[in-house]
């Protein structure tokens, strides 16, 4: 249970303290490893929330699908205290810079945004809004599944990036707890259990007359890749992973999850 209190008070504003009987201790690298195996079970807590959010603003509430897109990716902001954002814009203004290593892991300690880093913030913030409203639009709860599956891929791609192998940039802070804590099979596990469910639901629904799309599980594929390769270059360029490499390493595997499970034809 160390594990997935660490996992829950990481990715998420709630503050999951331990028992009065229990005391506050230092997390081991065995709690980080268990942390950031639970991650995509947080993910999919944070995906049922946002798609709550989705569901009950654009049907009941009529605030259509691209007001609804907004407050869901708005609640999601809200959930993870813009953590992830944060680390998406530090990585963009450090890779940017061009710098060493060291000069670049300078510049995302800082706490001002770049120019790079805003426009990479606003884009992502637009493509996730558009794609998720694209889905939603579509309607027989496309929105929904799509939110879900990229919430669950996020937090996927957290635990790829800190499988054993994957070295830290820095010898202290977040990502020198959890870089290559974890065993090389969970993440292929999960993996492979994420697309048999996103098969099964497109399967189910379009025996059922209401089609997600086949797009679902590729879209799993499709951001778990792209956030890999947003990894391999931020380890070429600065050795490692950081706290602000994990968050941006989540948000790229959302922003392109959401856009290839919003493709195809309408449902």
């Amino acid at each position: 249970m160390a594990g997935l209190r660490l996992s829950v008070t990481l990715l998420t504003v709630i503050r999951w303290r331990p028992r009065r009987d229990e005391p506050l201790a230092t997390p081991s690298r065995a709690d980080a490893a268990a942390a950031m195996a639970w991650a995509p079970a947080v993910g999919l807590l944070l995906g049922v929330v946002a798609a709550v959010v989705l569901v009950v603003a654009d049907r009941p509430l009529g605030a259509g699908p691209l007001t609804a897109s907004g407050l869901a990716v708005g609640s999601l902001a809200l959930l993870t205290r813009g953590l992830h954002l944060d680390g998406l814009a530090d990585l963009a203004d450090g890779l940017a810079s061009g710098k060493p290593a060291p000069a670049a892991l300078d510049i995302m300690r800082r706490s001002d945004i770049g120019p790079l880093g805003t426009v990479t913030l606003i884009l992502t913030l637009l493509l996730q809004v558009a794609a998720l409203s694209q889905a939603e639009s579509a309607g027989h709860g496309r929105g929904l599944a799509s939110l879900t599956a990229a919430m669950v891929t996020s937090r996927l791609a957290l635990t790829w990036a800190c499988r054993r192998g994957v070295p830290a940039a820095r010898p202290d802070g977040l990502g020198a707890l959890v870089a290559g804590s974890v065993r090389p099979a969970i993440p292929v596990a999960v993996t492979v259990a994420a697309l048999a469910v996103a098969a099964a639901a497109v399967v189910i629904s379009a025996a059922a007359g209401h089609p997600l799309g086949w797009t679902l599980p590729l879209a799993i594929v499709a951001g778990l890749g792209a956030a890999t390769a947003v990894r391999r270059h931020a380890v070429r360029r600065l050795g490692g992973i950081t706290g602000d490499v994990l968050g941006a390493l989540a948000e790229v595997a959302a922003t392109v999850t959401l856009v290839v499970a919003a493709m195809g034809p309408a449902a």
